[in-house]
């Protein structure tokens, strides 16, 4: 195995524990609570933090998909505060939206380790960062969990 078959299994491996560790933060959560506490006075609250966790997995898994379907196509931008509203966030169910999740992760993970060498390389053009690689998609799904789960535990903590 080589140096960077092995650093890309330990990502797809943070991809799953993410999940999991997500699911024991919420595991005792109330729902009002995961509604209630903000990260600030505009900021998300925990059911929004999931929700967007839930929707950029579906965003990142489909922009590598792209990428291998195109020439290093132009990656679509999106919106973070427009989704939140556009899709009422707010308004969802906290285990609902884990569990939507935690099956998307599912089928990213899947979309990931059936990749050959060369489709890790394929490039596409981000809006903000510039030329990217798949492999850069499956390094992102980690820095963004972990931003994320920050954030929650922030929340959480401040409150108790």
């Amino acid at each position: 195995m080589s140096l960077q078959t092995d650093v890309r299994e330990r990502h797809l491996r943070m991809m799953a524990k993410t999940c999991a560790v997500l699911q024991n933060i919420v595991r005792n959560l109330a729902p009002g609570r995961a509604t209630s506490l903000r990260d600030g006075p505009q900021g998300w609250n925990t059911v929004e933090i999931l929700c967007h966790l839930r929707d950029f997995d579906t965003i990142f898994r489909e922009r590598a998909a792209l990428m291998l379907q195109q020439d290093s196509p132009a990656l679509p931008a999106y919106d973070h505060e427009a989704l939140v509203i556009e899709r009422a966030y707010a308004k969802q169910n906290l285990h609902t939206v884990l569990a939507e999740l935690v099956a998307s992760r599912q089928k990213s993970l899947a979309f990931f380790e059936a990749l050959t060498e060369a489709q890790w390389n394929r490039p596409g053009q981000h809006a903000e960062r510039g030329q990217i690689t798949v492999n850069d998609i499956a390094v992102q799904f980690g820095t963004h969990d972990l931003d994320h789960i920050e954030q929650i535990t922030r929340i959480l903590s401040e409150a108790a």
